[in-house]
């Protein structure tokens, strides 16, 4: 199909294999390789990535040697990446009010920005039938709790709940320019979970770079951990008692990572809402060369445009060809536009 149109729009399939050199499926980032430098000195607050790891109560010794390894996985990922790591309940001689460290880190960030903020959870978590709670030293936090404290943000926020019966988080704190994962697909799923071993370990695990753009997205963090986190119930003969789920695109729904065939999910979800991972597949924690260098500008715009098309993509199906390609190359030349002017020599 893509050859017999190649002398009637040799335009249009220019701009596509443009656009698969620079999106790889149609959203890889793969021109450099991975690095470990820090961001230009004196990049704003709210420009530069935050990344906020907090540890619950351990309950048991076991339980904290766990959640701390976890935790540091973050903090050295974070670092590696050039943004800036803010433990909470690490030092157990300080560690004795999470919940209001918590809000005082919150609140201390810029509310607007290029800079992502990351929110992560490592615990364990409880459900009442009515209020999810993720349990901190001193008092728990309530998924309402929570989303109170987030609300002020405009900047992309991710957060990431690794505790046991996280699913109700999903729910009140879904919103547009957020990205929400949680380990369990409701609240009754309150055994100790897994996923948070699995998704720490894959933020600097090649394996988990399914697109091969040197980077790992949140996304491809996300669907290599709940992978594993099924694999090891399979192994073990086990019951699987936790169920991952990602949304970023604020319905508030969740997608399961079985719906997914590489990053992109091909299963649709209800009332035919927008596919969850688009957003999620944007953010990395460890940025390729490339995305390091790219102005935030240029970035949010590439961001936009990236959108566009997966929209426009699933869009395919229900439109005239003509109509599909009419939409589909001024997005590929704009974005072509895009990265070649950030090639640009400076003062050119």
């Amino acid at each position: 199909m893509e050859r017999a149109r190649v002398n009637r729009r040799p335009t249009i399939v220019s701009s596509v294999l443009l656009a698969a050199a620079l999106l790889g499926l149609g959203g890889g980032r793969g021109w450099g390789a991975e690095g470990t430098s820090d961001p230009s000195p004196g990049t704003s607050a709210g420009e530069k990535p935050a990344v906020i790891v907090v540890l619950g109560a351990p309950g048991e010794e076991a339980f904290g040697e766990k959640f701390r390894t976890w935790g540091e996985r973050w903090l050295a990922a974070a670092r590696t990446g050039g943004a800036t790591a803010i433990p909470i309940g690490f030092d157990p001689a300080t560690a004795t009010n999470s919940a209001s460290q918590l809000r005082a880190a919150l609140e201390a960030q810029p509310r607007d920005g290029a800079g992502d903020l990351w929110l992560v959870l490592i615990g364990h978590g409880t459900f009442d039938g009515r209020d999810a709670r993720f349990n901190l030293v001193g008092s728990d936090i309530t998924a309402g709790e929570l989303s109170l404290m987030v609300k002020p943000f405009e900047r992309r926020l991710a957060v990431v709940d690794c505790s046991s019966a996280s699913g109700p988080f999903l729910n009140a704190l879904s919103r547009t320019n957020r990205i929400v994962v949680v380990a369990t697909k409701s609240g009754s799923e309150q055994n100790f979970t897994r996923y948070g071993d699995f998704l720490s370990a894959a933020l600097t695990d090649p394996e988990a770079d399914l697109d091969k753009d040197g980077q790992v997205s949140l996304l491809e963090a996300h669907l290599t951990a709940s992978k594993r986190t099924i694999d090891f119930y399979h192994l073990e003969g086990r019951l699987a008692t936790e169920h991952a789920l990602i949304d970023d695109n604020g319905d508030g729904l969740g997608t399961p990572g079985d719906w997914f065939r590489g990053v992109r999910a091909v299963k649709k979800a209800k009332d035919g809402a927008e596919p969850d991972g688009l957003r999620a597949h944007q953010v990395c924690l460890i940025p390729n060369e490339a995305e390091r260098n790219l102005p935030a500008a240029i970035r949010h715009r590439r961001d936009e445009i990236e959108l566009g098309i997966a929209r426009l993509r699933d869009r395919k199906s229900s439109m005239p060809e003509a109509a599909y390609y009419a939409e589909l190359e001024p997005l590929l030349q704009e974005l072509a536009r895009l990265y070649a002017s950030a090639e640009k020599p400076a003062g050119r």
